[in-house]
């Protein structure tokens, strides 16, 4: 993982740029100043070139304090991790989407809710369709009106979606992260896989400098570097079917490949489909070469000449 840094790699280039563009022309100026031995003294030129160097100086201070700043209201920036999922022919890993759906049963979903993911979506995917039914039936859904106009309650059922945690957003002000009236948005933003995989795995002590307010816990990747949400994977917090080590950093690469599969389910069928229509394009494209340059070109290039005297 990556440690905690003061400021993103892109704002570090960007301030060593600017800060050896300035030690370059405060080095020029001073070069110029000196060579001109009859204007001045030589406690002017060095004064001239103080002014330069406080001049590079107080840019660069600028500059970082502009960085500082961009940090601090959209939180440090995350690294890119290389998902597997990501390749133009790459798939799914269907084994992590099993762990990550384990993991956010257990850790994560008494806080955060997958309203669009109904049970019978996960058929075929990570589980048989047995045991999507004996897992639906462990819940229960509020159902009706019966024929007496009365709601009641049953077994869930395949088509049914996954059970929300609180019944509204007051609900969930009112009981979630320990009393502490924090709302569990959506934490999707962009860069969304390397952005929640960074959250979840970078708790940490605040540096010295920092201090953080009781009910809050510090987390460079979260905007302001404070959030609500205490650390939920911890290393043992689950206890994989497979018998994978439940590591920190497991748990977080599995329930973010859940996550990406329950945002975008049709990847691998949009990624067949793609390859299927650009084989057959290919086809298409050599023969229409084909009768381009063996059929065509006969045609274009022949000569007609016209005897009007005879």
């Amino acid at each position: 993982m990556a440690g905690v840094a003061s400021y993103g790699t892109s704002q570090l280039c960007f301030l060593l740029m600017v800060s050896l563009y300035f030690v370059q022309t405060s080095s020029f100026l001073s070069s110029i100043i000196s060579k001109k031995d009859d204007i001045g003294s030589t406690g002017s030129r060095s004064l001239r070139a103080l002014a330069l160097i406080g001049a590079g100086v107080s840019g660069f201070l600028s500059f970082a304090t502009t960085a500082a700043a961009d940090e601090a209201e959209h939180g440090l920036e995350c690294p890119n991790y290389p998902w597997p999922h990501k390749g133009i022919l790459s798939s799914y890993d269907h084994a992590g989407i099993r762990r990550g759906h384990q993991v956010y049963t257990e850790v994560c979903a008494s806080c955060h809710s997958m309203s669009l993911i109904s049970y019978r979506d996960l058929v075929g995917v990570a589980y048989t369709e047995e045991e999507v039914k004996a897992m639906a039936a462990e819940i229960e859904v509020t159902d009706g009106p019966n024929d007496e106009g009365e709601m009641f309650t049953r077994p869930g059922k395949l088509s049914d979606r996954f059970p929300q945690p609180y019944a509204n957003e007051a609900a969930a002000r009112s009981k979630s992260y320990y009393q502490s009236n924090a709302f569990s948005p959506c934490i999707a933003r962009h860069n969304g896989q390397n952005y929640v995989y960074a959250l979840l795995t970078g708790y940490r002590d605040p540096p010295a400098g920092v201090s953080i307010r009781d009910g809050l816990y510090y987390n460079p990747y979260f905007p302001g570097g404070a959030i609500a949400m205490p650390q939920m994977l911890v290393e043992g917090a689950v206890e994989y079917e497979d018998g994978t080590p439940a590591t920190v950093s497991q748990m977080g690469k599995d329930v973010v490949t859940f996550l990406s599969w329950a945002a975008e389910p049709e990847m691998e069928e949009r990624k067949l489909m793609g390859f299927k229509w650009i084989f057959v394009l290919s086809l298409a494209l050599l023969q229409a070469a084909y009768f381009r340059r063996l059929r065509w070109s006969v045609l274009k290039s022949r000569k007609l000449v016209v005897d009007v005297v005879n």
